[in-house]
């Protein structure tokens, strides 16, 4: 197995290629659509770097998986599809996710509820392949009701469920979230193997240092900030709670949560043939 990871720095999003050396197939994990919100403009440069690598190391791309729907950063998948094939991934429990939000919206039309945007659902618990690499799928709720990690090996892509420990864990008052939940699905991952990769979704250095993206389960139990083998859940869900109720709402929500739960697609264009964001106004 082969993992290659690709920053973006407007969103702190690391990327991931995952690819079996056996047969040049490959995955990629949480990719990256570009967007300027003050200009309402995207472009590929992100998806872009993804895609060389795939082409440039002859990789047959199989699966563009996203551990959750983002609210911090818009996918590429459709636009990767395009240019490679593969199928786009879930977790199931993305319909509800979609109950809540595609009402909000009011985008029934080009936003379909059922997840049928999506070429695959996983359950928990679900396998399946990356060339003859198994991934093992696990539902990890809390930070949204859809979150799942995947397991290949001795590595996990955890998503936003738990950051670097010295970030903590994702926040967990998004509508569908819970703290409680949360920490039991973060005690699922760190009671894998100690010396089990975590590879993080984002990370958010200080000026002048480098991102990380990979630590263990070891490092998370001895040295995460917010949860370890020494924090009760009690004491987690407190801490948890006070921590987000000083968070603003992430500066993307509306546009990305919209364009996520599309696969990446801008929807349908009105009568002018422009596409455009909703905002909705005093609901969040």
């Amino acid at each position: 197995m082969k993992i290659q990871n690709f920053y973006d720095k407007d969103t702190a999003t690391f990327t991931y290629v995952v690819s079996d050396v056996a047969t040049n197939k490959c995955a990629v994990i949480d990719s990256v659509l570009n967007y300027d919100m003050h200009s309402g403009r995207t472009s590929t440069a992100s998806a872009d770097a993804v895609i060389d690598y795939i082409r440039d190391n002859n990789l047959q791309l199989q699966w563009i998986l996203e551990t959750h729907i983002h609210a911090d950063h818009l996918t590429a998948a459709s636009y990767i599809k395009e240019k490679l094939g593969g199928k786009i991934a879930i977790g199931e429990k993305i319909k509800e996710v979609a109950q809540f939000w595609v009402p909000l919206f009011n985008n029934h039309k080009d936003t379909p509820i059922d997840g049928s945007q999506f070429d695959h659902l996983f359950l928990d618990g679900e396998k399946f392949y990356i060339g003859n690499l198994e991934v093992s799928v696990m539902h990890t709720p809390g930070h949204t009701p859809a979150c799942a990690v995947y397991l290949i090996q001795d590595c996990v892509f955890v998503g936003d469920t738990i950051f670097l420990p010295r970030m903590g864990t994702a926040r967990a008052d998004f509508p569908g979230g819970s703290a409680t939940t949360l920490y039991q699905s973060i005690k699922k991952i760190l009671s894998l193997p100690a010396q089990t990769k975590i590879y993080v979704c984002h990370d958010y250095p200080a000026n002048g240092q480098e991102p990380q993206f990979l630590c263990t389960v070891a490092d998370q139990n001895r040295d995460n900030i917010l949860i370890n083998d020494k924090v009760s859940e009690a004491e987690y869900v407190e801490n948890r709670s006070k921590r987000d109720a000083t968070l603003a709402v992430p500066k993307l929500l509306f546009p990305a949560l919209q364009i996520n739960l599309r696969t990446g697609k801008f929807g349908d264009a009105e009568a002018n043939s422009v596409q455009y964001v909703k905002i909705p106004l005093n609901k969040i």
